[in-house]
């Protein structure tokens, strides 16, 4: 019996689908390493064509990503223009700083008063992943869970505005936040106190995790805002 020679399309290779099935949130989390590794700066104008080129993706994910990106802060999208980096000055970051800082006070005592021992125990469980992308010098992981843990010490005051606008803030200055945290020495003094505000709020002193959580936001901005002075306005 004769068989016709097979001119079927060939089945794509593992890595030609994988290529082709890139989600919206894949392409979203590579553009969220690149702009808070410094590789994509503040106010670099992104190329659809190149990003499409070298992530194997479509426009349609890279577009989507886009919107994700915009909504935590990291893009700006302008019309005939396309998506961009967001830039800010170290004054404006200064003022978010202010503020960020003044809802996590209020946050602290009332988290302490009304969290339960299961979202402590997530916060407990965040900082071990914390500690374990400092141990192996992922920073890009370790700044994403170290923004996850505040967030979530603010959720555990039970005060869904306070929450909301907290989010929405912090993900306006999280590109200039991240900064700081290339500095090794914050790296290392940053968990430290870390700890210290974990144990606070476990042991529900709401004052003392008031305290701490100030003093964190400033030892850290105070760090920050001297690498983007450099980094930004140099001649400031």
């Amino acid at each position: 019996m004769q068989y016709a020679p097979d001119t079927a399309t060939p089945e794509p290779a593992p890595e030609a689908r994988s290529l082709r099935g890139r989600s919206a949130a894949f392409v979203a989390e590579r553009i969220r390493e690149r702009i808070l590794s410094g590789q994509l700066p503040p106010g670099e104008r992104l190329s659809e064509r190149s990003l499409t080129e070298g992530l194997g993706v479509t426009r349609t994910p890279l577009r989507e990503a886009f919107k994700i990106l915009e909504a935590e802060g990291l893009l700006a999208i302008v019309p005939n223009r396309g998506a961009q980096v967001v830039e800010l000055s170290p004054a404006d970051v200064d003022m978010a700083m202010e503020l960020l800082a003044g809802l996590e006070s209020v946050a602290a005592e009332l988290a302490c008063a009304r969290g339960t021992d299961e979202q402590f125990a997530k916060v407990a469980g965040l900082h071990a992943r914390m500690v374990a992308c400092q141990r192996a010098g992922d920073l890009v992981g370790y700044f994403r869970v170290n923004q996850d843990i505040h967030q979530h010490i603010v959720d555990c005051a039970h005060n869904p505005a306070l929450s909301r606008v907290y989010r929405t803030e912090s993900a306006r200055v999280r590109l200039y936040r991240f900064a700081g945290n290339r500095v090794s020495a914050r790296w290392s003094r940053a968990v430290s106190e870390h700890e210290q505000i974990l144990l606070a709020l476990q042991q529900r002193q709401g004052p003392l995790l008031r305290e701490l959580l100030r003093a964190h936001h400033l030892n850290g901005w105070r760090v920050t805002r001297k690498v983007l002075e450099n980094e930004l306005q140099p001649d400031l």
